[in-house]
């Protein structure tokens, strides 16, 4: 049937779709030794970006090809990224703490330091949403690598806020699509009950 060959939009819909689930998987297994995390993002956006435009088929070539090249600027960057955050909570657990414990002034104090932690939580998620598929189009420092990861965010902002609810959306999906824990009952079933039924 011409609705199920290869040239067909549901033919070429299908074949993106079984590209993408081969990328996932390359990424989860070049994400295992953590370090690694940066380049794997970045050779999964540029593999993406070469299949959305029809540029590419061979996906393992692709993905190996653009990790070896990001792999020194997209692991510092990553690193960074990785610092910066252990000590955004590690601040936020300790301020959230002490406004807890705190009183007066002190408290009005430690509540100002916890809005400037959040505004840094913010312009972080900005940062690490665009940094790594800038990195996977375009050559440039580090520092400008930052810069621009954070004015493209703020300027497009309604965007930014796009991206993030997809990907959250797509998060939860992934979670959730087991339905559960084993053994746990699923929604709208009854739990067994305690005895026997006499």
């Amino acid at each position: 049937m011409r609705f199920f060959s290869y040239d067909s939009k549901f033919g070429q819909l299908f074949i993106k779709l079984s590209y993408g689930c081969c990328l996932n998987i390359l990424w989860l297994i070049c994400c295992l030794p953590i370090v690694t995390i940066g380049a794997s993002t970045t050779a999964l956006y540029y593999t993406s970006f070469k299949i959305a435009k029809d540029e590419g088929s061979y996906i393992t070539t692709m993905f190996f090809r653009s990790f070896k090249q990001n792999f020194k600027q997209a692991t510092v960057i990553w690193l960074i990224m990785l610092a910066a955050g252990l000590l955004i909570v590690a601040d936020a657990i300790l301020l959230y703490r002490l406004r807890a414990t705190s009183t007066g002034t002190l408290a009005v104090i430690w509540t100002l330091l916890l809005a400037c932690i959040f505004a840094c939580m913010i312009a972080y998620v900005i940062v690490l949403t665009y940094i790594f598929p800038l990195l996977s189009i375009a050559s440039n420092t580090t520092a400008n690598m930052f810069k621009n990861a954070f004015l493209i965010g703020t300027h497009y902002l309604f965007v930014t806020i796009l991206v993030l609810f997809v990907h959250y959306a797509m998060f939860f999906l992934v979670v959730n699509v087991s339905g559960g824990e084993p053994g746990s009952p699923r929604p709208h079933e009854p739990a067994a009950a305690a005895g026997p039924h006499l």
